[in-house]
């Protein structure tokens, strides 16, 4: 995967990734989007479209936050107050019941919003603050924020789509049509 080097190079990347993943989020079914179909992001678990959202929209949220807090000069909690890097599956589950009263539609809602207060912020930063040193361990802001922003976005999309993919072929093989035989027609 493509690694950003420079503030345009992150603003492409997330840019990029988000508008393609909302593509393939957008082609999900509201009737299965709280089905639990999907591998989850630990082995061995299974969550639904809707639960990936809120996965993304808790790290873009996160991510805000660890921004706020370091503008403010305040100690950021990496990854969260109460959590640490080895409970990311708690993490995770965290998310999910914190957004699991929203739709779908609002779900994609508030992601876009997120989105777009990432891009704010990052827009308002110099490449030197994001990339020319450490902020957490050995990574640099930019890099930090692209670990838990653009790459997830990539990561949710061959995901979802793989998920499209597999509900396509249930459907035709429920209905008595094979993909190929619907192809043809």
């Amino acid at each position: 995967m493509y690694v950003p080097a420079s503030k345009a190079e992150l603003l492409s990347a997330l840019c990029m990734n988000f508008d393609k993943l909302m593509i393939d989020l957008a082609r999900v079914p509201q009737r299965s989007a709280r089905d639990r179909t999907l591998a989850g992001h630990a082995a061995g678990t299974v969550i639904s479209p809707a639960d990936l959202v809120s996965y993304l929209l808790g790290w873009n949220l996160l991510v805000l936050k660890w921004l706020d807090r370091d503008d403010r000069g305040l100690g950021v909690d990496f990854p969260e107050t109460g959590f640490k890097w080895n409970q990311l599956r708690l993490l995770a589950q965290k998310f999910y019941v914190d957004y699991a009263d929203l739709s779908y539609p609002e779900l994609l809602e508030r992601l876009s919003i997120a989105k777009q207060h990432l891009i704010a912020t990052i827009s308002a930063r110099t490449d030197a603050e994001l990339y020319s040193r450490p902020w957490y361990d050995k990574w640099s802001k930019g890099r930090m924020i692209q670990f838990n922003t653009a790459s997830p976005y990539a990561n949710a999309r061959g995901r979802i789509r793989k998920w499209l993919r597999d509900n396509q072929n249930a459907s035709s093989v429920v209905m008595g049509v094979s993909r190929n035989e619907s192809d043809v027609a």
